[in-house]
């Protein structure tokens, strides 16, 4: 079965007591047993529950892995693998990387004796140097949030295998129509199913995908133990949403490169940062291992000031400024002031993260009003 039709059929079928071709929100808590573990298969809410164990095998097979786990939100499935790790343990992150996973690496787990040390991986041939007898996970991001950088998931997962750590691929960014990680070795995908596979900003959701079947018994116990599990209405809402990703992601590519090119060219912008430019120092990585490019793109102006950014967050119209991304809708973000508040300015700065950093997530509506809004933002 191919990607487009899997998002409209893999893992799902009609309901066996009705024919409805649309997976029923199963509202409830419990399930009636025959006699005392006597059921049909689910027990309790927190645990199982059709609805959402239809978009977990859909969810594994946009991924092409075999097992996927669904969580309450993002930074939830995040939780659950670093809760594999024991005190002591080490983990080796992007430098760059989404304001909300440093802030668990760092203000929550790092005190229960989880060291996290964040490195440029960009260069895949650097990060082995990294790795100690201690390191036991590689923490990677590709496309980074917000810079852009592009990792090279295979040499990355060939390291791990090489020294027997762990590798998770957070695919957010790119979603499972640009990239698959399984393919390319590494050993587990987490997405922030909010962003792309939901697509249409009204959910908050996590998922893990993973072929390791003791890594996914392991954080099955964690799931169902913690009880980050989403509401079947969230889990309706997400797989009604995979069911356009294909068509959304061709037109959020197609803009994306549009929008990318327009900045390159406008004598008022000083970087673009998008990984479709034969610029980008890692666009042939890229190349080898997404299908296209995508919508997510930074820029920095030739003024590069704080005021100039808050100026064109002011006269933008289309791109709505809100935090997340890969809705339908165009969002604009301030990464140093919004989704990467949380790290240190020194930090951001060592990494490129400016004040004046703008991030766009390129929607899917008509290009010429996109531009439009952009070119009379940027005027002056």
């Amino acid at each position: 079965m191919r990607f487009n039709t899997k998002t409209i059929h893999a893992g799902l079928a009609p309901d066996p007591s009705t024919g409805a071709i649309m997976t029923p929100i199963f509202q409830t808590s419990t399930y009636v047993q025959n006699a005392p573990g006597d059921h049909k298969g689910y027990e309790y809410g927190r645990t199982q529950n059709p609805t959402r164990d239809a978009l977990q095998k859909n969810l594994a097979a946009l991924e092409n892995g075999k097992y996927a786990l669904c969580y309450s939100t993002g930074l939830g499935a995040i939780d659950a693998v670093i809760k594999t790790l024991n005190p002591g343990d080490e983990v080796l992150s992007t430098n760059d990387l989404y304001g909300g996973t440093y802030r668990l690496f760092v203000k929550v787990f790092e005190k229960y004796g989880i060291k996290f040390s964040f490195i440029n991986m960009s260069n895949a041939s650097e990060v082995e140097q990294h790795i100690t007898s201690k390191t036991k996970l590689l923490w990677v991001e590709t496309p980074t949030n917000p810079m852009m950088n592009i990792i090279d998931i295979a040499a990355i997962s060939e390291i791990g295998k090489k020294h027997h750590v762990l590798v998770c691929v957070d695919n957010t960014f790119a979603s499972p129509y640009l990239q698959n990680p399984l393919d390319l070795g590494a050993d587990l995908v987490m997405h922030s199913l909010t962003k792309y596979i939901s697509g249409h900003s009204d959910v908050v959701m996590g998922a893990l995908i993973t072929s390791n079947e003791k890594l996914h018994e392991e954080l099955k116990f964690i799931q169902n133990a913690t009880g980050a599990t989403p509401g079947p209405q969230d889990c309706f809402l997400v797989l009604r949403g995979i069911k356009t990703l294909h068509v959304r992601m061709q037109r959020h590519c197609e803009n994306g490169a549009a929008v990318a090119h327009f900045l390159t060219a406008h004598p008022a912008i000083d970087k673009v940062y998008w990984c479709g430019l034969t610029s980008h120092p890692n666009h042939e990585i890229a190349k080898k291992q997404m299908r296209d490019f995508g919508g997510m793109i930074s820029f920095t102006f030739k003024n590069d000031t704080m005021e100039t950014a808050l100026a064109f967050l002011k006269k933008i119209e289309l791109f709505a400024l809100a935090e997340s991304l890969g809705g339908v809708e165009s969002l604009v973000g301030h990464p140093a002031s919004m989704t990467h508040a949380s790290i240190p300015r020194e930090e951001r700065l060592k990494n490129g993260l400016t004040d004046a950093l703008i991030r766009l997530s390129v929607g899917i509506e008509d290009i010429e009003d996109l531009l439009e809004d952009l070119q009379q933002a940027l005027k002056n």
